[in-house]
């Protein structure tokens, strides 16, 4: 439904329309799946070691087959990098064995691959400004999260969808303990300053509610679930937290434009705060909250 409702106000044609809604549709059903225990747990059971890996590998190159078939924009070559990289993450534990090492290498495949930008012209686009990268996107972040969860059994603390109580308390305490250093900060290195964007107040309202949960289940799940859930998990807490949010500030290095220090301190100073909702809520997704607001302000009142 809501895919139609975009394609209507952005004047997409039904013939166009379908093939991508049914793609982005389908790959929610699995992006689903993989952050839902109960699916993922009734996988394992039927599937296990190379046999998983296949399914997952399968699962990837799917959507982009359905989107781009009936579009006229299926070449096999992009076909062959898609199942090349879905193949990659899906069989890693399966060649590797399950060390710190082969995890961390595996982190940086991970990030390296999104940072590089790959799957935009992968997937190509069949109108000017509609960027379909995104489906590649949400393909290689669920099956990094199966390979971890379901082939290496790594145990990620408090991973999926919806924080509870106490994850949301945890969020949003270090969400408010962030805001005005944060703000400070983006002030003192002339990065960003508050501003507010024209319309009435339901539009910004709606604006931010749907920057909100595309940040909570797409950007700071993933961004989560590899720098806290599994990293920040190998260190003891304080250590962890410092040099685990280190590293997550040089990863944002390339934000419009290598270096950009300026990007790097501040995410690297939020990362503290969401390292400390993780071992404050003792879950992946009480840093889910704390990241998720902290970039829907960001884009909503300062970027």
């Amino acid at each position: 439904m809501g895919g139609a409702i975009y394609a209507h106000f952005q004047s997409i044609p039904a013939w166009l329309a379908a093939p991508i809604v049914a793609a982005f549709a389908l790959e929610a059903v699995f992006y689903v799946a993989a952050g839902w225990e109960p699916a993922r747990r009734l996988v394992e059971r039927r599937l296990r070691g190379p046999a998983l890996a296949t399914g997952m590998t399968l699962s990837g190159v799917l959507p982009y087959v359905i989107y781009a078939a009936p579009t006229g924009l299926f070449c096999w070559t992009a076909l062959g990098c898609v199942a090349v990289l879905a193949a990659l993450v899906s069989f890693w534990y399966v060649a590797l064995p399950r060390r710190p090492v082969t995890t961390l290498a595996f982190v940086a495949l991970v990030a390296g691959v999104l940072l590089a930008g790959l799957f935009q012209p992968i997937y190509g686009t069949p109108l000017p400004g509609l960027k379909l990268g995104l489906l590649g996107e949400l393909m290689w972040t669920r099956l990094a999260v199966l390979a971890v969860l379901s082939m290496a059994r790594i145990e990620v603390r408090g991973f999926g969808f919806l924080p509870d109580r106490r994850e949301w308390a945890a969020g949003c305490a270090n969400f408010a303990l962030f805001l005005p250093l944060g703000a400070l900060l983006g002030w003192m290195l002339k990065f960003s300053q508050f501003h507010l964007r024209p319309g009435a107040w339901w539009q910004t309202a709606a604006s931010a509610a749907l920057t909100f949960l595309g940040m909570l289940w797409v950007v700071a799940l993933r961004e989560e679930f590899f720098f806290r859930g599994v990293l920040q998990e190998w260190f003891d807490s304080r250590v962890g937290l410092v040099a685990v949010s280190a590293a997550f500030g040089l990863v944002h290095l390339p934000f419009r434009g290598f270096p950009n220090w300026r990007f790097a301190i501040l995410a690297s100073v939020a990362g503290l705060f969401y390292g400390r909702a993780y071992l404050g809520g003792r879950s992946v997704r009480a840093a889910m909250v704390a990241h998720a607001l902290v970039n829907t302000a960001w884009k909503v009142f300062f970027s």
